[in-house]
């Protein structure tokens, strides 16, 4: 077997891509927002490990992190299926979704940002289709559905990986905000995998229209964070 050969195989249908895509070494600035938690931080919400870990299960279930994942199922499926109108409403919605206007910065930048990454390193056709059409700019959960369903990445591995990579994200953000250590962090990581990992199963089925949030401090410290003087993220 050729060595081309041997790539070809390795891609198809591997869940090792998301290590890849989802690792924080991958070029799409994650770190660089903090989803309003830099806000929550400095109005006091977030102080120690046990309101942070509240903070993040309810972004988890009532938050970003559900209608993400929602969002990333829907699109995964469309991008499957060839049907490019239905994965560019979906990549309107989850744009018009963004609750404020530097959320909608971080999903924007990261998918862009995402989409140039993969396209020049993991091209596919489903990613090459959306860039093309989504010229206003790609949602980062409809940009990373694109690229596993165009690699055949199986969605369930891509939600639960994606699901634990935003937890992640900001549990590092707070470390870095220093409101917790890391040895917390990671127990908060450890804690809320279960609930990420329950949230993937239900949104794998979900469709459109079960999307829906109510976690309104979130997004209110996401819209302070704009006119927050002193900060170190761009959300």
């Amino acid at each position: 077997m050729t060595h081309e050969a041997l790539e070809s195989d390795f891609i198809a249908g591997s869940t090792l891509p998301l290590l890849v895509w989802l690792s924080p070494s991958f070029p799409v600035g994650a770190f660089a927002y903090s989803h309003g938690i830099e806000a929550a931080v400095e109005a006091g919400d977030i102080s120690d490990a046990a309101n942070l870990r509240g903070w993040l299960s309810d972004i988890l279930q009532f938050g970003a992190g559900r209608n993400d994942a929602i969002l990333l199922a829907c699109a995964w499926r469309a991008a499957r299926q060839g049907d490019f109108d239905a994965l560019t409403e979906i990549n309107d919605l989850a744009l018009a979704l963004s609750p404020s206007g530097e959320r909608c910065l971080e999903t924007r930048a990261q998918g862009d940002a995402f989409i140039a990454a993969i396209s020049a390193a993991w091209p596919c056709a489903t990613m090459d289709g959306l860039a093309a059409r989504a010229t206003d700019g790609v949602a980062y959960p409809v940009a990373l559905a694109a690229a596993a369903a165009g690699h055949d990445v199986p969605l369930h591995a891509t939600l639960e990986a994606a699901l634990l990579a935003f937890l992640s994200n900001l549990v590092s953000a707070a470390v870095r905000l220093g409101s917790i250590g890391q040895t917390d962090g990671q127990k908060i990581i450890a804690g809320l995998m279960p609930l990420a990992q329950h949230i993937a199963l239900y949104a794998e089925t979900a469709e459109s229209d079960d999307i829906g949030g109510a976690s309104f401090r979130s997004d209110i410290a996401s819209m302070r964070h704009e006119t927050q003087y002193s900060r170190l993220f761009r959300s």
